[in-house]
Formats: structure tokens, C-alpha cells, sequence
């Protein structure tokens, strides 16, 4: 072989060679800018399983324990503190003496009635025996007349006309006298009454001298002393004394400001959480009663909670954080929160689907609390909705599902 040809053939497989190097390069270039979608790697998203549970909507505030009812207890008569059986901070119960006055005045009073019933019991007796008086003389009379005017319709002429016309008279005036002392017994009987309901009054006021608790409960304050002068409660002077303040405490009213905002949605046996921490005591309660109106100053209204206190464990002035319950969906599909997109008062999530792949559904949503929404249409149990940023993901894009839980402890 010549040296020509032996060079031709050294060329040759020169380019051979680098045409199968720049096709490996090619290729490798090809693949390392994504030209094969197939063996791209797909981007990872977060994403949350559709779960059903029990949502709540709730209030937190903090309230303040009144006492159940509480009154200043003062004197319906004008007197002198006698004598206190009470002191600060005694349990009493209801009709327990407290203090007793003096009134001499109104002993008086009373020896005063009794001597003026007793009187007019001695006007009716006295009444009454002219009325036997009198019934007598009318029957006498009576009888004289119905004889004379028997003896004239027999014989008209045996009997004078002017004495049968005096009998008939006497008759009358008889039966006057009757009707009389009828009428003086009645008025007698009638001032007898009076002078018992005056008589009753007295006695009555007198009572009032024994100062009665009205309710159970705790003396909370002391106003009066031994001596002192006590003006009657039901004057209309500003210097109307209380001898005592009755609190019942053994069941406290746990008094919310609930905000104009969630007012529509309070109701009576609503669901409330109580945390007293002063005493770390912790309980249930329920919504008793409300205002029903929304202060003006304040823009709340008031919410009260009856709570039963037999130890006396929580005083009045205390506070409270009360958790109030607005609203209840129980056994709910539920989303976290920002897997959520409103939008023109329409909501949607993004959803991965068995092909790993994102689709966009339009839902309808509940209730929602500070980490969960409850969902009513569009999605079912087990679905994943992607959560988080969802700007950089659009509907058929093919993604890597990683399932997270916000909001709730890994």
C-alpha cells in the first residue's frame, strides 16, 4: 500500500471520530436543557389531606364575676340601732335577724290602737242591744195594730178610725227604730274594721324594727353601729342610711362585653370555656341571658353566665378569660385556611389529583376558626389541596405532593 493511500485512510477515521463525539455532545446537551419532559424532575408542593372533624367558632374576652344579686338592706321605719347580730363577712341565711331598732313611738301606737279597736268593739254590743230594743217595740206595735184593724174590717164601728190610724203609726215608727239601730251596728261594725286595719298597720310597722335578711348570702359591708340614727329606706331624702350590704355569692354572674361585630350570634345556651388563673380553677358554663342591645359607648353587649360557686372559691370583682362559642359545625370536611383563594366573593383551592397533577375547583366554605375552614361542596375526604405560596403553580402542571399539616403539632 502506497503512503497516499494509507493517509487517505488516517482522515477518514479521523472524522469518523469526531462526528460520533460531536453526536455524544450533542445528546448530553440535549438532555441537560430539559428537552426530554418525560425525565424532567417534577417541582415539589405542599399539600394538606381534606379531613372531616368538628369545627367551632369562638369569642375569647375577658369578664368580670358580679354577685348573683346583691342590696344595701335598709330600714322601711325611722329608728335607733338597738342591737347588730352581723358583722363583715357572716354567712346569713334568708330571714335572719341582722339588727333591731327602737321606736318607743310606735309602742304607743299600738297600745293606742288596741284601746280604740277594743272601743268600738263595746259600740258594736251597745248597738246591738238597741237593736234587740227596738225589735222588741216594733213587734209590740206590731201586734196592737194588726188587731185593731182586725177588730174594725169585723165591726167597723167599735173602734175609733183616729186610733187604729195612731197604731199604725206606732207600727212605723217601730219599725224605723229597727231599721236605725240596723244601720248604727253596721257603721260600728265598719269603724271596728278600720280600727283593726290601723291597729295592724302599727303592728306591721313595729315588725319593721326587726331588720330580716331577704336573701342568703355574705355581709360585704357595714354601715351602721350601735346608736346610730337609721332614716326610714323608703324616704326620698339622699341621706337614707343602709344598715348593711347583702351579696349572694354562692352563685356569681360572670358578666362578657361581646363586640357589636358577633352579637347576631350569641345565644341563649351557648357553649362557654372559663378560666379563672387567680385561682386556676377552669369550667364549662352556658349562656344564661343577655341585654339584647348594644351599648353605645362601648359598642358591646353584655352576656351573662350564671355560675355555681358553693365553695365560695371565686369572689365578685374577679376576672375571668371566657371562651364564648358563636357557632358549631359538627363533622365537617374541613381545609387548612390558606389552601383558601377568595376571590369576587368566590372561593377555590388548588387540588392535586391522582396523576400528581394541579387542578383548580371552585368550593363553597363554612365556618372557618383561626387555622381551619369548613368546605360544604367541591371537595371530598382525602383529597389534597396545596397550601402555602400557590402563585408559582398553575392547573395541569405536574408536581410532587408533600403533605404537611399547618397550624396543627407535628
Amino acid at each position: 500500500m502506497d503512503r497516499g493511500t494509507v493517509l487517505i485512510k488516517q482522515f477518514s477515521l479521523l472524522g469518523l471520530m469526531c462526528l460520533i463525539a460531536a453526536s455524544v455532545s450533542c445528546s448530553r446537551s440535549g438532555k441537560a436543557n430539559g428537552a426530554d419532559p418525560a425525565e424532567a424532575k417534577a417541582t415539589s408542593v405542599a399539600v394538606a389531606k381534606v379531613e372531616r372533624e368538628d369545627l367551632s367558632r369562638e369569642q375569647t374576652m375577658m369578664a368580670e364575676f358580679r354577685p348573683y344579686q346583691e342590696i344595701d338592706v335598709h330600714s322601711k321605719v325611722a329608728g335607733y340601732v338597738k342591737k347588730m347580730f352581723v358583722d363583715v363577712g357572716d354567712q346569713v341565711k334568708v330571714g335572719q335577724l341582722l339588727a333591731t331598732l327602737e321606736i318607743p313611738e310606735l309602742k304607743a301606737d299600738v297600745d293606742q290602737a288596741a284601746a280604740a279597736e277594743s272601743r268600738s268593739e263595746e259600740e258594736i254590743k251597745r248597738a246591738e242591744s238597741e237593736l234587740r230594743r227596738a225589735e222588741a217595740a216594733h213587734e209590740e206595735a206590731h201586734i196592737t195594730y194588726t188587731r185593731m184593724a182586725s177588730v174594725v174590717k169585723l165591726k167597723p164601728r167599735l173602734i175609733a178610725q183616729e186610733e187604729v190610724d195612731q197604731a199604725m203609726a206606732r207600727d212605723r215608727v217601730a219599725e224605723a227604730q229597727v231599721d236605725t239601730s240596723k244601720a248604727a251596728i253596721a257603721v260600728a261594725r265598719q269603724r271596728l274594721l278600720e280600727q283593726k286595719a290601723a291597729g295592724e298597720r302599727v303592728k306591721t310597722l313595729l315588725a319593721y324594727s326587726l331588720i330580716e335578711a331577704p336573701f342568703s348570702g355574705v355581709i360585704t359591708k357595714r354601715f351602721a353601729d350601735v346608736g346610730a340614727m337609721i332614716p326610714a329606706g323608703t324616704s326620698t331624702s339622699t341621706q337614707a342610711m343602709p344598715l348593711v350590704r347583702l351579696s349572694q355569692n354562692d352563685r356569681l354572674r360572670l358578666v362578657l362585653s361581646v363586640p357589636e361585630s358577633v352579637v347576631s350570634m350569641v345565644r341563649v345556651g351557648s357553649t362557654v370555656d372559663v378560666k379563672v388563673q387567680s385561682v386556676d380553677h377552669s369550667f364549662k358554663g352556658t349562656v344564661w341571658r343577655f341585654t339584647d342591645k348594644v351599648d353605645t359607648a362601648t359598642r358591646t353587649m353584655e352576656v351573662e353566665i350564671d355560675v355555681p360557686n358553693r365553695g365560695l372559691a371565686l369572689k365578685p370583682g374577679m376576672y375571668a378569660s371566657a371562651v364564648l362559642t358563636l357557632d358549631r359545625a359538627p363533622s365537617v370536611l374541613t381545609v387548612p385556611l390558606q389552601s383558601v383563594t377568595v376571590s369576587d366573593n368566590k372561593a377555590s383551592v388548588l387540588v392535586v389529583d391522582d396523576q400528581k397533577t394541579i387542578q383548580e375547583r371552585q368550593v363553597t366554605a363554612g365556618i372557618e376558626t383561626a387555622t381551619r375552614i369548613a368546605i360544604l361542596t367541591g371537595l371530598q375526604e382525602g383529597d389534597l389541596v396545596v397550601v402555602g405560596s400557590k402563585s408559582q403553580f398553575k392547573p395541569g402542571q405536574r408536581v410532587e405532593p408533600k403533605i404537611v399539616e399547618p397550624g396543627r403539632p407535628e
